[in-house]
Order: C-alpha cells, then structure tokens, then sequence
C-alpha cells in the first residue's frame, strides 16, 4: 500500500499538517498529524506493508504490539476511507 501522490507535508505553527496539492484529490482541507501519524504518514509515501507501519511504531514509541497494530489498523482505515491510498 502506498499514499496517492498529490499530498504535502509540512510544519506549520509548530504542528504537522497534509494538504492536498492536486486538483484530481477529491479532498478539500488540510490534516493535522499527531506524532505517530506522521511516522506513518512517512512510511507510507512509499509502497510498504502493515507490518511495517508497525514496525515503524514500535521502534519510534513505547507501545507494546497489539497497541501498535491497532494504532495501524485505525489509520489505515481512516486512510483508505478517505481514498487516500493507492
């Protein structure tokens, strides 16, 4: 799985927030990332799997696994409910 192309990152006030770039993104807005979506956000500007979305959680965080690949799962999810990903 990989983050459609047409999303930029950056840090704004002190936050970490998406906007989307490109006119065919049927989203109109911006998201503000916490600490760990933006570790998964990285990740996934790249094509990756699950399994190591969760990796990435655990070597950033103090989490136990289950924790992280729930944390995963829900932002995958929110991800793929928006059609953000490819």
């Amino acid at each position: 799985m990989k983050l459609k192309k047409g999303f930029v990152l950056r840090e704004v006030a002190g936050e970490t927030v998406v906007v989307p770039v490109e006119a065919e993104l049927n989203f109109n807005g911006m998201i503000t990332l916490n600490e760990a979506a933006k570790v998964l956000w990285s990740v996934l500007e790249n094509e990756t799997s699950t399994e190591d979305l969760v990796k990435a959680i655990l070597s950033e965080f103090d989490v136990d696994e289950k924790t992280a690949q729930n944390d995963v799962d829900a932002f995958v999810q929110k991800l793929k409910g928006l059609d953000f990903l490819e």
